[in-house]
């Protein structure tokens, strides 16, 4: 169950969440959320999840190499939040998180209760849609806000149409 979403209330405004995770098809969920918010005049939030699990060494190891994967990650959400800037026109909120990308979509929509749309985006290869996806769609649970799955085939073009 997750709190109860302010994004409609005085002071507040709704916020799209996409996450960023270096996968070609994270660049159209990126624009079809940030096209969403500018439309309704909502806020982006662009969430990069740092995996765990990938520091298990002796601890001046393991500090230099969570210090290299935030450095990727501040420069990856650098990156997208430029070209929603150039292309859309909007400043994105832009969050690092360190664990399962799962625990920390859900985390973040509980601490912030403006997000109230996840985007992601689907991939076509064989293997499946990609590991977001299908984690969000093999949840045991219901998840605790709406979501939004864009097909692989849209174009830039094709999205701004539907927004």
């Amino acid at each position: 169950m997750v709190s109860k979403r302010l994004s409609r209330l005085e002071g507040h405004r709704r916020k799209f969440m996409a996450v960023i995770d270096g996968t070609p098809e994270c660049q159209r969920a990126v624009h079809y959320a940030g096209r969403r918010a500018k439309n309704s005049n909502g806020g982006l939030i662009l969430l990069y999840v740092i995996p765990e699990g990938d520091f298990q060494q002796w601890l001046g190891v393991e500090e230099i190499m969570r210090a290299e994967a935030r450095e990727e990650a501040e420069a990856t959400l650098a990156k997208a939040a430029q070209t929603v800037r150039e292309t859309i026109g909007i400043e994105p909120e832009m969050v690092i998180r360190e664990g399962s990308a799962a625990v920390q979509i859900v985390g973040l929509i509980e601490e912030d209760r403006d997000i109230a749309i996840l985007v992601l985006a689907a991939g076509s290869a064989k293997e499946g849609p990609g590991p977001l996806v299908s984690s969000v769609a093999g949840r045991g649970s219901a998840f605790p806000i709406p979501v939004t799955i864009l097909p692989d085939t849209l174009t830039n073009e094709e999205i701004d149409a539907l927004c």
